[in-house]
């Protein structure tokens, strides 16, 4: 097939899926999506929990939250893309866990990035970046555009945003379909940013949607998870966790986990490379998950409530799948560390997809710390923000 750029094989997706069937009459894929009901007191109470941890709703019926930044005295943002398009700030004045009304603090079209330092907030549209002032109250003023020429959205619109250690803005941008070369050289891409508008760097490429991304931070190594490459069959494309190097390749669009070919994107055409040429050049993922499960965030448990295990370990939200016979995802997990390198992505919190019914009540996004060491998970299908919170003397769920 021809090479052109992503956003308009994006636009001819069903023309780009012939041809991959055309390569590979052996694909087979599917679409399976759960039927969706509303959370209640029992479902909330159903998950399953490890032993000593409880689920407590801190926040609900907000309809598309989406990722989260935490203030020092525990109010918390959350971002919401259209049909709100805007920015939710929730403070628990009496202290109980659970969250006054919300108040909106900003209205922009497709917000979805947040991040904060220095008593600003930085947030994220499709192709804006904006910085804004935080008040002592916890309302925002002065919100202006940084940079108004990011990447265009096609499939992947959901950029977001995160401070290094030492301080550096980087901000992921997903890419415009879902596998063939990019028109635009940042589009898949992990960008370093300079927030005073000067510019912006490619720091890694070839990752096709790393939504959620941390560091380490006994390392300080960057680590992300991809999004796998839909329509190659239930069990692929694996999810991808990868530590995220400055000037490394990941591969997206022409090969994925330990160097396998997207058969429907030839490299050589390109690049003069083949496959397995291409390969050798790309940084293979140190871990893999269940296809299709749709990772979300990652964070680093770096608080000071939960067992001293979890230090070192991380979170990560899967959303859940569609591409796939059964479903994939729909939960928390943990990703354990030893000695600064990931060793298994294991369920932490699951139950908001029912296999009896064939149904969800929940699709796992963003994740936040709050200052007193509980784990903040925000649910866009249930409009829910859960506070995750761990007491050894407590019992397994609510």
């Amino acid at each position: 097939m021809a090479l052109v750029g992503c956003a308009l094989a994006g636009m001819a997706a069903p023309g780009h899926l012939l041809a991959q069937k055309e390569i590979s009459e052996k694909i087979e894929a599917a679409i399976f999506r759960p039927a969706v009901t509303e959370p209640s007191e029992e479902s909330i109470a159903s998950l399953k929990v490890p032993e000593g941890f409880h689920v407590s709703v801190f926040a609900k019926e907000l309809k598309n939250p989406r990722m989260m930044a935490v203030l020092p005295d525990g109010s918390v943002y959350v971002t919401r893309r259209a049909p709100q398009n805007d920015v939710l700030l929730l403070k628990d004045a009496d202290g109980d866990g659970t969250a006054d009304a919300p108040i909106t603090v900003a209205r922009i079209p497709d917000v979805h990035g947040i991040a904060i330092k220095d008593g600003k907030i930085y947030l994220a549209a499709v192709r804006e970046l904006y910085v804004g002032d935080i008040a002592k109250d916890g309302s925002l003023e002065n919100i202006k555009p940084i940079y108004e020429d990011l990447p265009d959205a096609g499939q992947h619109p959901n950029r977001t945003l995160a401070f290094s250690p030492d301080g550096e803005l980087y901000l992921s941008v997903g890419s415009t379909c879902n596998a063939a070369p990019e028109a635009n050289p940042e589009s898949a891409t992990m960008l370093k940013v300079k927030t005073d508008g000067s510019g912006r760097t490619t720091f890694a490429r070839g990752l096709r949607n790393t939504i959620g991304f941390d560091w380490n931070p006994e390392t300080g190594e960057l680590w992300g998870l991809d999004h796998g490459i839909d329509w190659l069959g239930d069990e692929t494309q694996r999810e991808e966790l990868n530590r995220i190097e400055e000037g490394a390749n990941y591969g997206w669009p022409f090969v994925f986990e330990d160097g396998k070919p997207n058969l429907a994107d030839n490299p050589k055409e390109l690049t003069g490379l083949s496959w397995e040429e291409y390969a050798k050049k790309c940084e293979d993922p140190t871990l893999t998950y269940t296809a299709h499960a749709a990772p979300m965030a990652l964070l680093f448990y770096r608080g000071k409530q939960f067992p001293g295990d979890f230090s070192g370990d991380a979170f990560a939200t899967f959303h859940g799948s569609w591409n796939r016979g059964t479903a994939s995802g729909y939960e928390l997990t943990r990703i354990k560390f030893r000695d600064g390198r990931p060793v298994s992505i294991e369920p932490f919190i699951t139950g908001f997809y029912s296999e009896a019914h064939q149904s969800q009540f929940g699709r796992p996004c963003g994740l936040a710390l709050a200052p007193d060491g509980s784990l903040l998970m925000s649910d866009d299908g249930g409009g829910i923000i859960y506070r995750i919170t761990y007491d050894k003397n407590g019992t397994t769920g609510l």
